[in-house]
């Protein structure tokens, strides 16, 4: 799925700046498979949306959500305006379409050609991703968390990509073999 968004940015190169945002929940594997396609696209950057909301402590209040959101706006248009980058990968946890709709409102009136995937993967496949992720203490609430959102991501209208089976640098060739960078 892609589109473009019109605005007063103009992209400096003759390329239209692709932007990507790869979309899933917990566990699909949406950073793995980001840093893999960041290695494939030449003069690329990367935004995870969860390094935003690393601090200590914790806290999700209408205050840090909105901290989070200003930040990711930021990075987001520097990104896009400087003229060293072609693509800007975004992932992040938008298990609804109002999440996409704010991340791509802040934006103003950037110019781009707009990608959304979706990772999904069967709920088995998600489970033993989960427990099996040593960088984070996975608690049983976090899996049911992921897996009653995966319908959710289903139901997006994106494009979806099914990681059951391939590896996150598969999945990162398949998302640049569709937008025509491989």
């Amino acid at each position: 799925m892609g589109f473009r968004k019109t605005g007063g940015f103009r992209a400096r190169e003759a390329i239209l700046k692709k932007r990507l945002l790869i979309n899933g929940t917990m566990g699909v594997g949406k950073t793995e498979t980001c840093k893999e396609l960041l290695a494939l696209l030449p003069h690329s950057a990367l935004l995870d949306g969860d390094w935003c909301w690393t601090m200590n402590p914790w806290v999700i209040n209408d205050e840090t959500r909105k901290m989070v959101e200003d930040n990711i706006a930021c990075v987001l248009k520097s990104f896009l305006s400087c003229s060293i980058f072609q693509q800007v990968i975004f992932c992040w946890v938008m298990h609804q379409k109002s999440i996409i709709d704010s991340v791509l409102l802040s934006l103003g009136d950037a110019e781009f050609e707009l990608h959304i995937f979706t990772l999904v993967c069967s709920e088995e496949a998600l489970k033993k991703r989960l427990l099996a992720d040593k960088s984070r203490i996975v608690e049983q609430d976090t899996i049911m968390r992921s897996l009653e959102r995966l319908p959710l991501y289903e139901s997006m209208d994106t494009e979806k990509v099914d990681t059951t089976h391939i590896s996150a640098r598969q999945t990162a060739e398949k998302l640049a073999q569709s937008i025509g960078r491989k």
